[in-house]
């Protein structure tokens, strides 16, 4: 399912001016990161795609339909949103009910409802606390337990809000598993992050914002080796760039383990040329 937003601009009530002017397609399938300092518009535009905003001008097209012509149920339907602030999100008494909510109000069968609940917990790592309360989580717990929620709607799109926040190392490494089997599957993600070193390791685009538009929009593996740009954007090059150039190399690394055998690769070559 694509996604394109057509000039768009967005001014809250009180004057200031969220997005100006911002055009961005995400096509089916696509894998995109939003980086850029608080304020840039990030959330601003993210919340545009399921009509929890309406642009103040140009258009919001979601498979090629105008987001204006849909309620947000229904865009619900087809975008899935984790907030990054989980308590803006939850409201069930237990984690079971609060992830089994949005199947049952799609009134799948009682079978479904329950096969989706499980999956989308064992995804998180949380079936043991099936029949908690989501308040008796720690806050990482509850971000977990709202993006189970996300999961188990299966929407075509699922955009993410600063997802690896608070987690530990584990739990970014299953974000990080759960992101590409997502686009393995197909599915179309968005996420903004300030953690670029997550970015470059699982997204292959990348947009940068900054005063409400978009800087850069191209592949993760260019655009984070521009420093110029992310300094200009408020954010820090992922740490793979830094220490990649800083050592001279003009080749690009995404996951330690690939820097790993570009490092014995050199040194192979090295010892080989001697």
């Amino acid at each position: 399912m694509s996604l394109e937003l057509r000039h768009v601009s967005f001014r809250y009530p009180g004057g200031v001016l969220a997005l100006d002017g911002v055009d961005l397609t995400v096509g089916a399938g696509d894998a995109l990161a939003i980086v850029g300092e608080n304020g840039a518009g990030k959330t601003t535009l993210v919340k545009l795609l399921n009509g929890l905003l309406r642009p103040t001008d140009g258009s919001v097209l979601l498979a090629g339909a105008d987001t204006r012509r849909q309620t947000v149920a229904q865009l619900a339907r087809q975008v899935g949103f984790v907030f990054q602030n989980p308590d803006d999100q939850l409201f069930a008494r237990s984690v079971r009910d609060e992830v089994a909510f949005g199947p049952r109000n799609l009134r799948l069968p009682e079978a479904e409802i329950r096969a989706r609940l499980k999956q989308a917990l064992a995804d998180v790592g949380l079936s043991p606390d099936i029949d908690r309360h989501p308040y008796d989580l720690s806050a990482p717990e509850r971000k977990l337990v709202a993006l189970a929620a996300a999961l188990a709607m299966h929407t075509p799109v699922l955009v993410l809000d600063e997802p690896t926040i608070g987690q530990d190392a584990q739990g970014i490494e299953r974000l990080g598993s759960l992101v590409d089997r997502l686009q393995a599957e197909g599915r179309t993600l968005i996420s903004i992050t300030h953690d670029l070193d997550f970015c470059l390791a699982h997204f292959e685009r990348v947009a940068v914002m900054a005063g409400g538009k978009i800087l850069a929009d191209g592949p993760a593996t260019d655009v984070l080796q521009q420093i110029e740009l992310l300094h200009q954007a408020q954010v820090e090059p992922p740490e793979l760039v830094q220490l990649a150039q800083g050592l001279g190399w003009d080749t690009m690394v995404r996951t330690p383990e690939a820097f790993a055998e570009a490092w014995r690769a050199r040194r192979a070559g090295k010892d080989g040329a001697r």
